[in-house]
């Protein structure tokens, strides 16, 4: 690691219980895009948000499915347009919250979508955003970066602090009523982010690193009680944070081959992302083993403290301890172990090696190279 390097904080933070049932004094003056999912409607978990907006204009926008496609971002616009909305809300997991970073940037800078995908191609400035995650995991309410699929299959990232929202807004109560599957999932994906800005080729600094060793801690001594106790508020506001830290570490030290693997899983098989990381962590945690073992030996000792006593035994043991713990973890929560048990065979890999060598944007972190051999074969160690 330099010397030198550069942090941004991400939003303004405001979290507690009930939280999100006051997002006016956030929003500037005039009508409010509201973009969520449809399923979070109809379970009425923005009623409350909603109502904390009387006397607005509010538009809503809920055709945000799963790995989020660009024809939602222009609908969410379109309607933002015609509604003459001054502001967005963003209301979900990551997908409406990257619906709503992309339509929220265009709609300020009028810009066209095509022309802002990749890294630091958005310049311009953004209509004031404001993010409520109902989700542990995936950290978009702190980072500057939407991931949308773009024609049938491809994912395509826009990366800019552009896209920063100016608040964030943490309320805990609104994931209690996740299903399991849903609570273990997100929550592997924020201990992938943590991991895997702690471990970046590139851009690694001391501010991700120690936010990240935060983030683990919360993450691993909450997330079997989250999925155990789904009320346990303490326990989700314990997850909550941890996904915030994992999100701001790995929007300054990016993430890398975890997901570059788990993209394609998302893109053509529609596994949910959270998912997605967890059946293909162990086996990057194993390629990288040569060049990442001191580090996945620190963050053994952020995990599991009781290692302290046995630092003699050496770097590669608590290594070794690391990658059985993530994936104890993960079996623990309920996780499916194998791509076989999400419908993915071995007549789909050549398939996945093709579009994971496309990540380019995340190859180029992983601390070892991966070429389409080391992606085919990881994918065929994960069936």
């Amino acid at each position: 690691m330099s010397g030198s390097f550069t942090f941004h904080y991400g939003p303004q933070v405001t979290s507690g219980i009930g939280a999100s049932a006051d997002l006016a004094p956030l929003l500037p003056d005039g009508p409010v895009l509201f973009v969520t999912d449809a399923n979070l409607r109809r379970l009425g978990l923005c009623d409350a948000a909603l109502a904390g907006l009387a006397g607005r204009d509010i538009v809503v926008f809920d055709d945000v499915q799963e790995d989020p496609h660009e024809a939602s971002v222009l609908g969410a616009l379109a309607l933002a347009r015609e509604a003459g909305a001054r502001s967005v809300v963003g209301f979900g997991g990551g997908s409406p919250m990257d619906v709503a970073k992309a339509a929220a940037y265009l709609l300020g800078s009028g810009e066209r979508i095509a022309d802002i995908y990749g890294v630091g191609q958005a310049k311009g400035q953004g209509a004031p955003l404001v993010l409520v995650p109902t989700t542990a995991g995936t950290g978009s309410e702190a980072t500057n970066i939407a991931i949308l699929t773009v024609g049938e299959t491809q994912k395509k990232g826009i990366v800019s602090n552009a896209l920063y929202a100016a608040h964030a807004v943490l309320d805990a109560s609104l994931t209690t009523g996740l299903p399991r599957h849903v609570t273990a999932a997100t929550g592997i994906d924020a201990m992938v982010h943590a991991i895997e800005a702690y471990t970046t080729k590139r851009l690694k600094n001391p501010i991700s690193d120690a936010l990240a060793k935060e983030a683990l801690r919360l993450l691993r001594g909450n997330l079997l009680t989250a999925c155990d106790d789904p009320e346990n508020l303490a326990a989700r506001d314990a997850m909550l944070r941890g996904s915030y830290l994992a999100g701001v570490a790995f929007a300054n030290a990016p993430c890398a081959g975890v997901h570059a693997l788990a993209y394609p899983l998302g893109g053509h098989f529609h596994v949910p992302h959270g998912l997605s990381n967890a059946l293909m962590l162990r086996q990057v945690l194993a390629h990288n083993m040569p060049a990442a073992r001191e580090l996945y030996a620190e963050l053994a000792l952020v995990m599991l403290p009781e290692l302290a006593e046995k630092r003699h035994l050496g770097a590669r043991v608590l290594a070794d301890a690391f990658a059985g713990e993530m994936q104890a973890l993960a079996t623990a929560a309920g996780l499916p172990k194998t791509l076989s048990e999400v419908g993915i065979g071995g007549d789909h890999l050549d398939l996945l090696a093709d579009e994971a060598m496309k990540q380019e944007r995340l190859l180029v972190n992983n601390p070892v190279a991966i070429t389409r051999a080391d992606a085919r074969r990881m994918y065929e160690a994960a069936l």
